[in-house]
């Protein structure tokens, strides 16, 4: 039996399941890759917020991920929330180690920094480690409009005019770089913008959307973990960027609608789509 692709996450557990390592793991098995998973924090949240962050020490997230790259074929990786400057360094050591054994490696850099309601997560400390140990490894780059403003200083993104403007600036901020700056729901069709190693740009966008729900929660943790399944499938990455857009706004078309607030989406709905499609070619033979 031919190996498996395995795919590692980096981030934040999730008890409610909805984002987090927990998204990120459904998202690899969704997209046909094996998932493995070092935990940064353990948190107390649901779909109405987060109750509590408990972070990992740095030097036994860094054991976590060493453990996974010692044993496992990782093609690709993914970083979510690191939590403090310090896990951030160990995360780039320990990657950048990996990266001088398998230079492949493909690494997406989801940089949790900013709250959907423009709250920060990281202190300024933090941020300054992310943009000069961790963003310049990364094969891509996934902020959000909120992230990106921060990191270059561009101001707010209010319109495609701006969303330009910020990804070329942090494209240049990050060495050239690759980056995907979403644009979501402040801008039509969802509107994101990747810019790739060769200073391209490909607007990425759904005709309808945004969808109006309230089922969005880990919407950019399942964003970035289909990338790197993508990528590490051997896709490249303006296909893995607009394939998991597609991936992202299907599983909230589909979303089950549990919860009180920000409800997860449907991690599964490709398959559960194609189950429902196999049945109906039975029953019509």
């Amino acid at each position: 039996m031919p190996e498996q692709t395995a795919c590692l996450t980096i981030a934040g557990s999730d008890p409610s399941g909805g984002a987090g390592i927990q998204a990120d793991l459904k998202t690899f098995a969704a997209l046909g890759t094996y998932g493995a998973a070092a935990i940064t924090a353990l948190t107390a949240q649901n779909t109405t917020g987060v109750q509590g962050v408990e972070l990992v020490d740095p030097a036994f997230v860094a054991q976590q991920v060493e453990s996974v790259f010692d044993d496992l074929p990782v093609a690709s990786v993914k970083t979510g929330m690191l939590g403090s400057a310090a896990i951030i360094a160990a995360v780039a050591d320990a990657i950048e180690a990996q990266l001088d054994r398998t230079p492949e490696l493909r690494v997406v850099v989801d940089p949790v920094m900013v709250a959907r309601s423009g709250d920060p997560l990281l202190d300024p400390k933090a941020v300054l480690v992310l943009r000069d140990r961790l963003l310049p490894l990364a094969s891509v780059v996934t902020p959000n409009r909120h992230e990106a403003s921060l990191l270059t200083g561009t101001g707010p993104i209010e319109s495609p005019e701006d969303l330009r403007r910020t990804a070329f600036a942090l494209f240049e901020l990050v060495g050239h770089r690759p980056v995907l700056v979403k644009g979501g729901q402040a801008l039509a069709g969802a509107l994101d913008l990747l810019i790739d190693g060769h200073g391209a740009e490909f607007p990425l966008a759904i005709p309808g959307a945004p969808i109006v729900t309230r089922s969005t929660h880990g919407a950019g943790c399942t964003l970035s973990a289909a990338i790197a399944a993508l990528l590490a499938k051997g896709h490249s990455l303006r296909e893995s960027c607009a394939g998991a857009k597609r991936f992202v706004f299907g599983a909230i078309e589909h979303a089950p609608g549990l919860g009180r607030g920000n409800g997860p989406l449907d991690h599964l709905w490709l398959r559960r789509i194609d189950e429902q499609t196999r049945v109906r070619e039975r029953e019509e033979d």
